[in-house]
């Protein structure tokens, strides 16, 4: 496409995020676009763009956060009145793409998508449409380089999460430990044993999400007992539901560090947290499709704007 024939690079926010949208679109030089969102007496989703879309290549931000099942249906909704007034390309940007954790994938009329640190990394190939799966990776591990921390030991809180850790672990220039845990029941942690050395050393825990806390807090528990002089704690979303707060205050772990995927409820009962910016990394891939350029380009260099 050559770029007197490109459309108007357009980027709308839904009501979950509307932060990261400002953000995104500041790192882009745009004006968010103009959109009025509410609800009839009934809570059915009313949307009305007050401006042309017409022809534009339109991002929407919205993260899937709580409450998820309405923020889903304001994103749907959007999209359908984007298309209904003949918006060129409709991308949805979900940071957080909340059914991930069942595998669960939704097209309804969007060309695109771009998420971030899926849970289940296997739902890209149930789209019928291209998906951009990016990464914090770049965010926190340029977080905990700066601490400049000589004995860090990168801890996967199960064996699922050991390719994630071992990205970190790789780009800390870490060792790398894994927790052998067991689940009874959903949102009920049990952790067993350690394998990898710990002892003496500072441990980073590191997750794709934390929702109720259970896995991560337990895990400290563990890395404590089994030596470790100090626990941090890393991962992309911060869902924090049910116990989380009060479980995270009273755990071991000295910081816990997260992005801005999805508002984080009650910030201020929360010392130990440190939220970190992904708006930057979204608003280059937004830049990278409209431009029709690589989006893994991006990674491969840390090549931000």
């Amino acid at each position: 496409m050559s770029a007197h024939t490109r459309p108007r690079l357009m980027v709308v926010s839904g009501n979950s995020n509307p932060q990261l949208g400002q953000e995104i679109a500041n790192y882009l030089g745009v004006e968010l676009g103009r959109v009025k969102l509410s609800q009839f007496s009934n809570g059915e989703i009313y949307v009305k763009f007050l401006e042309s879309v017409r022809g534009a290549d339109v991002f929407i931000i919205q993260t899937l956060c709580k409450p998820v099942n309405t923020h889903l249906m304001e994103l749907l909704v959007m999209i359908d009145a984007l298309k209904r007034a003949s918006a060129e390309r409709i991308s949805a940007v979900i940071p957080h793409y909340g059914y991930a954790r069942q595998d669960k994938m939704t097209v309804a009329g969007m060309d695109r998508m771009l998420s971030m640190d899926l849970h289940a990394g296997q739902i890209q190939g149930f789209f019928d449409l291209p998906v951009d799966h990016l990464t914090s990776l770049p965010v926190l591990t340029g977080y905990f380089m700066e601490k400049n921390i000589k004995d860090f030991v990168v801890v996967s809180p199960d064996v699922g999460r050991v390719k994630l850790a071992k990205k970190f672990a790789d780009k800390l220039g870490a060792q790398l430990a894994i927790l052998h845990k067991t689940r009874p029941a959903h949102n009920v942690v049990e952790v067993g044993q350690v394998i990898g050395e710990v002892q003496g050393k500072t441990a980073l825990l590191v997750d794709d999400m934390i929702d109720t806390a259970g896995t991560i807090t337990e895990g400290a528990k563990t890395l404590i007992k089994s030596g470790a002089k100090k626990v941090y704690a890393a991962a992309t979303h911060p869902v924090l539901s049910g116990p989380a707060i009060e479980r995270i205050n009273e755990s071991p772990i000295e910081e816990l560090v997260v992005t801005n995927t999805m508002p984080v409820p009650r910030l201020d009962e929360l010392p130990k947290l440190k939220v970190l910016s992904i708006a930057q990394i979204f608003a280059q891939t937004i830049l990278n499709v409209y431009e029709d350029e690589s989006v893994s380009a991006i990674f491969e260099e840390d090549n931000f704007i």
